[in-house]
């Protein structure tokens, strides 16, 4: 009989494998239900639907029909590939079909996964609770201090601040963002971008704590409340229905995509400038603007991202819109175009009511300042004074004031504004102007209408300055305190100003100096030089209020220097009234803490010192607890408890010694 042969190799080799899943396949559920006349109709618009999504087999659409002879209200579609499945999935899912119809999609393999349920209920076991960590925990340090981020080559490192001694390093990483850092308004997260999308961070351990898809997204605005945050970028993706956009609004704790929206490209001049959509003051609202003769304002609420009444505002020949710091009230400025003239105007929302209008004449442009609580709008008007000179103004209003009454201060025709800045808590303002090439800064106050008299309502200018080299006006977060500097290009001069007293409490001078950070409580200043705008001799000088330089401190390739934000207290107005006249009781400790910082060799020595103390008194304690348990065996050695001998007690011994001996004849 012959050997059977052994086909084996050729059976491995021409092995058919039969597909076990249908991971290609989705069911797509919740259509209307249509009879065999409707039939085609109603697959074409699903497959206009799908159609950017992926390739969809040839006679890959499979549409149930009941004994009726109508569908079943579902149908099945099979893409080329599993990947192209699941993006109908996570595009589609949710497409309103029209008012009736919500699609839902979904894989044909968990249809399978639930038809092969066991019948007998078995309880799912019940995950351990893990908590989470406090996103404000670093509110909690004993010595109050704040944190600091540094970008420097690819390291990103956050740091507490020390003041002159050097800073405690919190957490650092290689690598930690592909292109630049940034913190939520409140200071929750450190924002970080990669080419995948975003990614926040924070608390006590710094490890990732969501991340939004988004590729190659290269800005980022969170509203005020930190719940949502828009991501962009300058490569659009394609929607369901086949449009570009490169805008997203995001809800943070769900990283639900609410809604996007297609954009120009960001511009270093022109309409389309960063944000390109701006958040309320309580982040309820965020709106865009179309500007020239079809001009509007889309208000969208959160977090359905529906359009505010299902309409936008029309506003003819609409150049530029801004929210109020306070409260959701929207100001914008149309240009003077004809016999009609040039208007801001206050429009309340949701209500859409005009709450304000202004006219204004004979304008070239208008901008539009607001004061960060929103007490006060500034609109600086430029206009023709004659057919070859122009004259700038301002008009300040006053939104807390009954009927808004508004303030007028109208420059010299020789003066020239170069920038405005308010002051973030109070009613004063810093003008940069040059006159006959000359720089100047001057501070204006906004002075009460109910003052004792009514010649002193109004605008009032407090100080000019002799400003040259001055390019900016930072106010501290807390306001009265202010630094004149000319950054991004000057020579990086600094002037220290205490606008209460208007006295120059210092100087100093930071060359080729590019950013201005105070720090949240507005006790120091960090001046930097930045890789991206100055490839050499890049660092960071760390100033008092006053100009007193504490650290400088060379850091090539410093990128960015962030101080974290704080969230507004939850003290009440009353509660922070009674810190402030007991300031001298609370701060005792504060300055107990200074003075040993202060006279301490370093934090490392200090701590090894403590270590040390610790260690000492543990091994006392170790030695009297093993004295103790030998008190028996001494009382047995000595007939006596010799610790109860009373060493207090004075015993005086008199030892006699014969030192030298004479001997001598008396005659």
């Amino acid at each position: 009989m012959p050997a059977e042969i052994d086909f084996s190799d050729i059976e491995e080799k021409y092995k058919v494998v039969v597909p076990t899943t249908f991971d290609n396949i989705v069911v797509i559920d919740n259509l209307p239900v249509v009879d065999g006349s409707k039939e085609e109709k109603l697959i074409n618009v699903v497959k206009k639907i799908f159609k950017n999504v992926g390739t969809i087999k040839e006679n890959g659409i499979q549409m149930p029909m009941g004994p009726n002879g109508k569908s079943k209200g579902f149908l099945f579609m099979q893409f080329e590939t599993a990947a192209q499945a699941k993006l109908a999935i996570t595009q589609a899912d949710g497409h309103r079909l029209d008012k009736s119809h919500v699609l839902s999609v979904f894989a044909f393999d968990d249809v399978e996964t639930y038809t092969q349920m066991d019948d007998e209920y078995v309880e799912p076991e019940i995950e351990e609770y893990q908590p989470k960590e406090h996103l404000k925990s670093w509110l909690m340090d004993p010595r109050a201090r704040d944190q600091f981020a540094i970008m420097k080559g690819d390291d990103v490192t956050v740091y507490w601040n020390n003041k002159a001694e050097q800073p405690d390093k919190v957490k650092e990483r290689t690598g930690w963002s592909d292109s630049y850092i940034s913190w939520s308004p409140l200071g929750s997260y450190l924002v970080t971008l990669h080419n995948q999308g975003i990614a926040l961070w924070g608390g006590a351990s710094w490890e990732k704590i969501t991340r939004f898809l988004h590729p190659n997204a290269q800005k980022v605005e969170f509203s005020p409340n930190e719940k949502y945050v828009i991501t962009w970028s300058h490569e659009p993706f394609k929607t369901i229905d086949g449009q570009l956009h490169n805008l997203c609004v995001w809800d943070v704790l769900t990283t639900t995509l609410l809604r996007s929206f297609p954009t120009d490209k960001i511009k270093d001049k022109g309409v389309a400038e960063w944000p390109i959509m701006k958040w309320s003051h309580d982040g309820k609202y965020i709106a865009k603007c179309t500007t020239g003769p079809q001009g509007a304002i889309s208000v969208y609420e959160t977090p359905s991202m529906g359009l505010l009444d299902k309409k936008s505002i029309k506003i003819e020949n609409l150049l530029d819109f801004y929210w109020s710091p306070s409260t959701n009230m929207i100001s914008y400025w149309t240009p003077e175009i004809g016999n009609i003239p040039a208007r801001v105007t206050l429009l309340d929302i949701p209500s859409r009511n005009i709450v304000r209008t202004k006219n204004f004449f004979n304008v070239i442009d208008c901008k539009l300042f607001w004061q960060a609580s929103g007490e006060y709008l500034l609109v600086r008007v430029d206009r023709n004074k004659t057919k070859t000179t122009t004259v700038t103004s301002f008009e300040v209003f006053r939104m807390l004031e009954k009927d808004i009454p508004v303030d007028v201060v109208e420059l010299k025709v020789t003066e020239d504004m170069t920038d405005l800045f308010w002051e973030p808590k109070g009613n004063r303002f810093a003008l940069l102007l040059t006159e006959n090439q000359t720089q100047r800064v001057k501070f204006f106050e906004v002075q009460a209408n109910n003052a004792s008299s009514a010649a002193s309502a109004g605008v009032k200018e407090l100080k000019d300055i002799d400003a040259k080299g001055v390019n900016r006006a930072i106010w501290s977060p807390k306001g009265r305190f202010c630094v004149l500097a000319g950054v991004q290009g000057l020579q990086g001069d600094l002037q220290f100003w205490d606008v209460d007293d208007l006295c120059l409490m210092g100087t100093g001078e930071h060359y080729m100096c590019t950013d201005i950070e105070w720090d949240p409580t507005g006790r120091y200043v960090v001046s930097s030089i930045s890789f991206w705008s100055v490839p050499n001799d890049n660092g960071l000088v760390l100033w008092t209020l006053t100009g007193q330089e504490l650290v400088k401190q060379n850091m090539t390739g410093l990128k960015q220097f962030l101080w974290r934000p704080r969230p507004k207290t939850l003290l009440s107005a009353k509660e922070q009234k009674k810190i402030k006249k007991n300031l001298k009781d609370y701060s005792r400790d504060f300055d107990e803490d200074d003075a040993m910082e202060s006279n301490k060799a370093s934090a490392e020595v200090q701590a090894a010192r403590r270590a040390m103390w610790a260690e000492y008194k543990n091994m006392l304690a170790k030695y009297e607890e093993s004295h103790q348990a030998l008190k028996s065996e001494r009382i047995e050695l000595y007939g006596f408890d010799p610790d109860e001998i009373n060493t207090d007690e004075a015993v005086a011994e008199i030892v006699e010694e014969l030192v030298e001996e004479i001997e001598e004849v008396i005659e």
